[in-house]
């Protein structure tokens, strides 16, 4: 019995012990299975499988006509596997010193000696992905570097692993580099600045996955998501143009030594950004594009490119009549303790205000607003609101700078204010701003935002198309551009840009001079006074198709006029655009109509036609047709006079009629006017007939 008992018990310790055995190990496989299930399911991914990304090709940035301004090339960075399975010790000793030394030959950044040291040391520690070298290369120079000892026993056994990246280009080296932006270092972050990253989305792609399954030791592909590539940008950026101001503006500011400078074509119409030049003085006599872009981001006192705004102000509230007279006495007036000053010495005493701003009278422009505006200056800064001034452009690329025009009752306005916004000073605006409103004058008041993409293409095709958008259709009254234009076209006829002035084709804008005001320290400071010079403006004059603004900042050789540092680019420009363009040439030809009959002219009031037509020495008849307005019949020798009558209530018939004659008609019934193009009336959208209604706006089209 003792000994079947003594057997029980053990037989039982056993049992027992297996049964707490089989409960553990249970334990343990729904712990393994429900608490840590998802690391070891993980590892296993790992183990069995593994994914690796497809980068996706960078699309291109292009010129107008289709040429890469940025595009993506292949580089490689140098890298190995010290522990490769074929790199036995007998290879790496034998060829290591060989090695080193085409390194050292091909970098020349490190002796022989160095190279072998870091080598050796790498292969020690055990290394799998040592980085041979910190420049990136080219693939003509890759094929040189697989050929150099142990490498070119390749990756199982040379342990050579060349790591292939995209590196952005610029074909066109600084050409417009700062609008066209860069890349951060790290690819994932993708565009930094400029153009690079306000279409970021659209250039950079998509990604692509290619997934690798471990199969008896080794990785078998298994399926493979394609990289969708970027698509191309296709700007408004004319490269030609964009060399001659790049060019002229380098010379000008090296000439001056000045501290930076900026210039920019604008389409009129469209609003397309043609060339824009940014350059920073790096050193002396040394200039460059990229450090910041001051043509949108650089808001500054504009000086006297914004006399052309108070001058609209003026005429626009009906309060100016250009051939009057002031007095600007000998050059200076005080208001309250400070004392406004014109740069021509003695002053230009008693003139008239097309004059005042054809030689930029500082005393005759702030005259001319403190005595219409000073007891009432918010409606002179509402009017410069209501034309867009005070709003930034929202342009495509970040930076912009922000437009800043004092309102009174703010707390920093002052008794001096207004006189001192009225040639542009206590006010901000960046050059782009400045540029946007010149060529809303140039484009009859219509105001349209400034762009620099014309559309986007993928793998040639257009897929998507950027057209012009009005940011206000009409800044102020048909009228009132009319005049200002007489005034731009009068400031290199006759004033302060004369040297501007050529046979081929006019001119219309205004030079500007104004002290750069130093923070707390004034406009003196401790180095003096220093000058920011421009010139803004359109041409040709009689048919405007481009707009353009340089501005330099900082000129320090005594010579700061606008009309000679800036005006002087602005020219070139000019004379570079019309020389290639056959369009602008033929404009300046005078159309007639198919018959070929002549003498030949449009329809307006008799009073002009009379006018013009004794001045001819043509022969009319009808000359006692009793009528204000009158329609012309071209006949071979002579031209007919015939009354041209309107209906009371109803809207008139304005075809045939010239622009001033045609909005001055339909403005005294009582419609809005909205006009685009030049010539003589070709279309209205209001049909002539229709019931008039007052305040209804019209459009006309001339051609």
């Amino acid at each position: 019995m003792t000994i079947k008992r003594d057997i029980t018990w053990r037989v039982g310790v056993i049992y027992l012990a297996l049964v707490v055995l089989a409960i553990v190990v249970f334990g343990k496989v729904v712990y393994l299975q429900v608490v840590e299930g998802e690391k070891w399911r993980s590892m296993e991914q790992v183990m069995t499988s593994k994914e690796r990304e497809i980068e996706a090709n960078r699309g291109n940035i292009l010129a107008c006509d289709g040429r890469k301004l940025a595009c993506s090339v292949p580089s490689y960075r140098l890298y190995m596997d010290m522990m490769a399975h074929g790199l036995t010790d007998e290879i790496f000793n034998e060829n290591i010193d060989s090695l080193s030394l085409c390194l050292s030959s091909f970098f020349k950044d490190k002796s022989t000696s160095a190279y072998k040291r870091d080598l050796v040391s790498a292969r020690q520690k055990h290394k799998r992905y040592y980085r041979i070298n910190r420049r990136r290369i080219s693939f003509t120079e890759l094929k040189k570097v697989k050929e150099f000892p142990i490498f070119r026993l390749g990756k199982n056994t040379g342990g050579f692993l060349p790591e292939m990246l995209d590196q952005r280009k610029l074909p066109f080296g600084i050409l417009a580099s700062r609008t066209i932006g860069k890349l951060y270092e790290e690819k994932e972050k993708g565009g930094m600045v400029g153009l690079e990253r306000a279409y970021d989305d659209v250039l950079k792609g998509k990604n692509g996955v290619s997934t690798f399954t471990r199969i008896s030791g080794h990785w078998v592909p298994e399926e493979v998501m394609p990289p969708q590539n970027g698509n191309d940008i296709l700007t408004s950026i004319d490269i030609e143009i964009q060399d001659v101001a790049e060019n002229s503006l380098k010379q000008q500011l090296v000439k001056h030594n000045a501290d930076h400078g900026s210039a920019i074509l604008m389409e009129v119409q469209t609003g397309e950004i043609k060339a824009i030049v940014n350059l920073y003085r790096q050193s002396p006599g040394n200039y460059v594009e990229d450090y910041f872009n001051y043509a949108i981001g650089e808001a500054t006192e504009p000086g006297s490119t914004f006399k052309l705004v108070s001058m609209m102000v003026a005429l626009e509230d009906g309060l100016l009549n250009l051939d009057d007279s002031i007095d600007t006495g000998k050059g200076y007036c005080k208001f309250y303790d400070r004392v406004m000053r014109d740069s021509h010495h003695g002053g230009f005493g008693k003139i008239t205000y097309r004059q005042v701003f054809e030689k930029s009278s500082n005393v005759g422009v702030s005259k001319m607003i403190v005595d219409r505006y000073k007891s009432n200056p918010k409606k002179y800064i509402d009017r410069i609101y209501s034309m867009g001034l005070n709003q930034k452009n929202g342009l495509e690329i970040k930076g912009e700078g922000e437009p800043f025009i004092k309102y009174p009752g703010s707390d920093t306005w002052s008794g001096v204010s207004l006189p001192w916004i009225s040639i542009g000073y206590e006010s901000q605006l960046t050059p782009l701003q400045i540029l946007t409103f010149y060529n809303a004058v140039a484009n009859n008041g219509k105001m349209v935002k400034p762009h620099f993409v014309k559309g986007v293409y993928r793998h040639g095709e257009l897929t998507e198309s950027f057209e012009p958008t009005v940011i206000n259709p009409s800044i102020c009254s048909l009228s009132t551009i009319e005049k200002v234009h007489e005034l731009l076209v009068g400031v290199v006829e006759h004033g302060t840009a004369q040297n501007l002035k050529n046979d081929n084709y006019k001119i219309a804008g205004k030079t500007g001079t104004a002290q750069i005001a130093k923070g707390s320290s004034g406009y003196k400071g401790g180095s003096g006074v220093e000058y920011q010079a421009s010139f803004a403006g359109y041409f040709p004059a009689d048919r405007p198709k481009y707009s353009c603004i340089v501005v330099v900042n900082g000129p320090s050789n005594n010579v700061y006029y606008g009309n000679v540092v800036a005006g002087t680019v602005f020219k070139d420009i000019a004379d570079r655009v019309y020389a290639t363009s056959l369009e602008m040439m033929d404009e300046r030809v005078e159309k007639v109509p198919d018959s070929g009959v002549l003498p030949y002219s449009k329809g307006g009031t008799k009073e002009d036609l009379q006018t013009v037509f004794d001045r001819l020495n043509v022969t009319v008849e009808g000359e006692d047709v009793n009528s204000d307005w009158i329609s012309t019949t071209a006949q071979e020798y002579k031209v007919e006079f015939a009354r041209k009558t309107f209906s009371k209530g109803l809207v008139p018939n304005v075809k045939g009629m010239g622009a001033k004659d045609a909005v001055s008609l339909l403005e005294n019934m009582g419609l809005k006017v909205i006009v685009s193009g030049r010539g003589r009336v070709v279309e209205q959208s209001v049909t002539a007939g229709s019931r008039l209604k007052s305040g209804t706006r019209i459009f006309i089209k001339l051609g």
